[in-house]
């Protein structure tokens, strides 16, 4: 799905994650940044995580995102909350993103490990900004069972994109990170994540029916329905871990 296809699905959204509102602020509580933190949110979508923080944390920093659409939504978002004169959206590709070598106390990249190519390489993206004692939170999909061929090709992902979560925690080890906490989505969360964007798909497509992206939309829909329903429900966990550096 394009970047386009992506800001129609998600205008609903100001999390753009299987996550609600409550796990976001337990994420914030578990992962206890101090205030005055320095936090460089990679693929920063809307906001939301960088803006409460700053709110409930009196953290400061960076958020980094290639949707004009998004970050206009994460700067409404900022001065909603009283938090915009410590907070920066900047429009960028956050994979080649030059961020301040170990300059922050917080970097996050909650559900786009895609700008790395891969968990693996999204990590050491993250490490580079990050001072020696910080902290990193990254949000990865995890398989709660062994996936068919059948479902890879439903959910268009292969085998070895994700691994069960304990294999998850051993690619954490493999990148020298050690998890310290971690905040997991639930079905129910899942659901109205997806369950929303189908909403957000049909209202757009009965009052653009005509327009260019709209036969890509219903396809998007219908994939989307069909894919989770069948299989992503039961096979697709989702979860922020909380990381340390191992000294």
């Amino acid at each position: 799905m394009s970047l386009r296809h992506h800001e129609i699905a998600e205008a609903g959204n100001r999390i753009l994650n299987p996550f609600t509102e409550e796990k976001l602020r337990l994420l914030g509580t578990v992962t206890a940044p101090r205030p005055g933190a320095r936090h460089l949110d990679l693929a920063c979508g809307k906001g939301e995580m960088l803006s409460t923080w700053a709110r409930d944390h009196g953290t400061e920093g960076i958020g980094v995102d290639i949707s004009r659409v998004f970050l206009e939504a994460a700067r409404e978002r900022a001065a909603e909350l009283g938090v915009a004169e410590r907070l920066h959206f900047e429009r960028a590709d956050a994979g080649s993103y030059e961020a301040e070598p170990g300059g922050h106390d917080l970097v996050t990249c909650l559900g786009a490990t895609w700008i790395g190519g891969g968990l693996a390489g999204t990590l050491e993206l993250m490490r580079r900004a990050l001072r020696a004692d910080g902290t990193m939170v990254v949000g990865e999909v995890f398989w709660r069972s062994e996936p068919s061929d059948e479902a890879c090709r439903a959910l268009e992902m292969e085998p070895d994109d994700f691994a069960s979560l304990a294999g998850t925690n051993e690619r954490f080890e493999a990148a020298g990170l050690e998890l310290v906490e971690m905040v997991l989505a639930d079905p129910d969360s899942w659901d109205r994540y997806a369950a929303s964007q189908w909403r957000t798909v049909s209202d757009w497509l009965c009052a653009h029916p005509e327009h260019p992206d709209a036969p890509d939309m219903r396809d998007f829909l219908r994939h989307s329905r069909t894919s989770y329903l069948a299989h992503g429900r039961d096979l697709l966990g989702w979860g922020a871990f909380v990381l340390r550096p191992v000294s």
